[in-house]
């Protein structure tokens, strides 16, 4: 039985005292929450995000690691830099990671490594464009960007990646795509992972749905056999529109 894994990705949002505010509303009103949680603060909140989540069902995430452990990467961070801060997630490959700052696959592959030798866990975003998906090549993008991104990532660290779908076409837009066809997705990819890994590490797989996820729409796609969670942008920015997709029943 997999448990749902709900994620608040809060982008390049929050000064620190909003990030505070928001951090300490979610500790009070998730602590009876029954899943899985993360946030992940900007790099400059993470420090602040911290005290506030350390002890509760909250894990810390980041949104990005630097794919070398140190050295002179300027405007960099490091992995190094981000486990010292607490952090225990780091989100790779994100839409617009790949997209506006033209990270490939075999750099996001690289991070990914990365991550998972320093001790972290890992969010792998993948999804298609929508010209990509009008072509009808979502499933080839969705399984180039799985095949790529875990590339000499070891079946014994397979469990401490989780996988996120995100259709490029409707992350900030308002669309979404319908429960049916994210679910057709995750099936896809979950038979990626069974050819990669074997029909157990398929099964035991978190894979998340993100893409204008809202309190309305969140328990028909939770509801899925294949959606195992989400990763919530816009909606992870207040409390009182992450916790109902955080709780939703």
């Amino acid at each position: 039985m997999r448990n749902y894994y709900i994620a608040g990705n809060w982008k390049m949002h929050k000064t620190r005292a909003e990030a505070a505010d928001l951090a300490a509303a979610l500790v009070a009103r998730l602590k009876d929450g029954k899943h899985k949680y993360l946030v992940a603060p900007g790099f400059t909140l993470l420090e602040t995000v911290a005290p506030i989540i350390k002890g509760s069902n909250i894990l810390l995430g980041a949104q990005n690691c630097a794919p070398e452990e140190q050295g002179a990467h300027t405007g960099e961070t490091s992995v190094l830099q981000l486990k010292d801060l607490g952090v225990q997630v780091v989100i790779l490959g994100h839409s617009e990671r790949r997209h506006v700052y033209k990270e490939d696959d075999a750099l996001i592959n690289k991070k990914v490594k990365l991550a998972l030798r320093q001790g972290l866990d890992v969010i792998l975003c993948i999804g298609e464009l929508l010209e990509e998906r009008e072509e009808g090549r979502a499933e080839q993008v969705c399984e180039t960007q799985t095949v790529k991104g875990l590339e000499g990532v070891q079946a014994d660290d397979l469990s401490r990646v989780t996988l996120a779908y995100e259709p490029v076409w409707a992350i900030g837009t308002g669309k979404t795509a319908t429960p049916e066809d994210a679910d057709a997705i995750h099936a896809y990819v979950r038979g990626v992972i069974r050819k990669l890994y074997g029909e157990s590490a398929a099964q035991r797989i978190i894979i998340q749905y993100g893409g204008s996820v809202k309190a309305d729409n969140a328990a028909q796609l939770m509801a899925k056999e294949n959606i195992d969670g989400a990763l919530v942008g816009g909606a992870a920015l207040k409390a009182d529109s992450f916790v109902p997709i955080a709780k939703f029943s």
